[in-house]
């Protein structure tokens, strides 16, 4: 499940956010870390650790992460748009690099 998926990434406090950007360095997203987007900033801030990018093989990792909400991502397009980035990337094979904000 996501919610024991999470208490297994590394601690996010020191970030307010990340931004994501593209191939030529423009920000493509800002995930923040507030409610409702913190579970993002965590996996995505892994997978950047973890792959040195948001790429196709990290973004799959992403997926497995994400558990039970990938499928709810697939059956309802739109509804978790962190998610559909994944599976975006994976279909296009792009690769997003990340830079952090880190909290004051």
């Amino acid at each position: 499940m996501f919610a024991d998926n999470l208490k297994k990434l590394p601690g996010i406090s020191h970030l307010a956010a990340i931004n994501l950007l593209d191939a030529d360095g423009n920000a493509v997203a800002l995930l923040e870390n507030k409610p409702g987007s913190a579970g993002s900033v965590a996996v995505y801030n892994h997978l950047a650790q973890t792959y040195g990018a948001i790429t196709p093989q990290a973004a799959q990792k992403g997926l497995e992460i994400y558990a039970e909400h990938t499928e709810d991502a697939r059956a309802n397009p739109g509804k978790h748009p962190n998610i559909d980035r994944l599976l975006q990337i994976i279909e296009t094979g792009i690769t997003l690099r990340i830079k952090h904000v880190f909290a004051e």
